[in-house]
């Protein structure tokens, strides 16, 4: 698994990447409307802003699948994504959408209220500014990937949160978000990642954890890097399984992965390293 780390990062900014948010139009409808969907991991933190209001309306990620089955044969995967639209705690609607290669397809809206399905088709977007935005926990979550490294939280009781992000290291490098549970406490959180400074090989994480008590998201210390081999949190990936968050690097021809499992006081304690070295 540890040789495989660039592999995994490359298709994850390539996955990571399609996720902007997508401007969408109405197909055959004698009053054309319009509206903006963003979506981040696995279609997590989802949510759509019709134009012309300015509120917002939550949906909730009802089923994803993702078909790797053309890899082999040179294909773009493909994502299949169905969300429950959320008003007033109630379902409202579905929404439906399929995509490929940085292109979406096969988009439906279905109203509840009496099953008619509207056709939606994407309005392809050159002037993208790389910014972005997810919902959480009732929180929304503004960034850009691209061209700024502004962060900002604005909580449901109108309170803000103002966070400046680590700058990539080449301009030409796109910032990640990654929605994930991280602490394993079933609540999602947020991640962000860029490159390392030096040849880019792996990324370098910032994660920021929903408090559910506080109903806030607060940085991840990191950890103690006295006993492990990466002295950063890179490469971050998670086993729900067994409840444990990794890390990975590579120093000379070897790669590193550090275990680590969250302790009682909530901070991330050292397990165990396992290395590998280039073939």
């Amino acid at each position: 698994m540890l040789k495989n780390l660039f592999l995994s990062w490359l298709i994850l900014f390539s996955v990571l990447l399609s996720a902007q948010p997508f401007t969408l139009k109405s197909v055959g409808e004698v009053k054309e409307f319009r509206l903006k969907l963003y979506y981040g991991t696995r279609g997590k933190g989802a949510f759509v802003q019709y134009a012309g209001k300015k509120g917002i309306i939550p949906l909730q990620i009802k089923s994803f699948k993702a078909d790797h089955s053309g890899r082999n044969e040179g294909q773009p995967d493909i994502e299949y994504y169905v969300w429950n639209e959320i008003t007033d705690g109630k379902i409202n609607g579905v929404y439906t959408l399929e995509m490929m290669h940085h292109s979406a397809s096969n988009i439906t809206y279905t109203r509840a209220k009496d099953g008619r399905k509207f056709k939606l088709e994407m309005i392809e977007d050159k002037q993208y500014d790389g910014s972005d935005q997810y919902l959480l926990h009732g929180a929304v979550l503004a960034f850009n990937h691209f061209y700024h490294h502004h962060f900002t939280i604005t909580y449901p009781d109108g309170k803000k949160t103002a966070i400046e992000l680590p700058a990539p290291d080449k301009p030409s490098f796109a910032r990640q978000s990654i929605i994930e549970d991280y602490n394993f406490d079933g609540y999602e959180d947020i991640a962000f990642s860029v490159p390392d400074d030096g040849m880019g090989v792996y990324s370098l994480f910032d994660i920021y954890l929903y408090n559910p008590e506080s109903k806030r998201f607060e940085k991840l210390r990191e950890p103690d890097y006295s006993h492990s081999s990466c002295s950063c949190l890179c490469d971050v990936s998670v086993d729900q399984a067994k409840k444990l968050l990794m890390t990975g690097c590579r120093g000379g021809a070897r790669w590193h992965q550090d275990l680590y499992h969250f302790g009682k006081n909530g901070t991330l304690q050292w397990i165990s390293t396992k290395e590998q070295t280039e073939e």
